[in-house]
């Protein structure tokens, strides 16, 4: 039920005059935009460019309006998978392919393809990975992943759509959308 509400033309008719925040795709800066969906979808959703720099780069993941977006979320069945003693922040995602968040960690969760295709890229919090915080993880992959000796390259993998991958607690990790994909994520906190 809930991949069937995230179909782009579901989502405009429900959302697509309702502002959205975006991201910068950066490991270090925090600025924010706000967009009507409508605008992101139809001018802003498109493949990365690998010249472009992670702070100028817009991405629609996380700063989801729970009050406007609710209506979807109470459609979502999360993972049956539990951590005890936590309980889950949803943060809903729509990005074009090539785009991904570079390198960063924070507390343990899930991530879910629900249209699309994931490559994540994983390192464990004592194996710091070589980035640099404004480079696109487009531009890493293209740039700095062929020039990693293979016991410094991370761990990854691809997770389509109804996949989830579990990411632990201060791992470090990036991602990149191989299509226009559509995700969510739940943080245990």
């Amino acid at each position: 039920a809930f991949r069937a509400l995230c179909t782009r033309q579901k989502l405009l008719a429900a959302f697509g005059e309702r502002p959205v925040r975006l991201s910068t795709a950066n490991t270090y800066s925090y600025r924010k935009v706000d967009v009507p969906f409508q605008e992101y979808v139809e001018h802003l959703l498109k493949p990365q460019d690998p010249a472009t720099l992670g702070s100028d780069t817009l991405y629609f993941f996380g700063d989801n309006n729970f009050t406007e977006w609710g209506p979807l979320f109470q459609k979502y069945v999360p993972p049956p998978f539990r951590i005890p003693g936590t309980s889950g922040a949803y943060s809903f995602g729509i990005a074009g392919s090539g785009s991904g968040v570079p390198f960063h960690w924070h507390g343990p969760g899930y991530s879910e393809v629900i249209f699309g295709r994931k490559r994540w890229f994983l390192y464990p919090p004592d194996k710091t990975p070589r980035f640099h915080p404004n480079e696109t993880t487009l531009a890493w992959l293209q740039h700095t992943y062929p020039t990693l000796p293979p016991a410094e390259r991370p761990l990854e993998c691809t997770i389509r759509p109804g996949e989830v991958l579990y990411f632990p607690d201060r791992w470090w990790h990036a991602t990149l959308n191989l299509d226009t994909s559509v995700f969510i994520s739940t943080f245990l906190g």
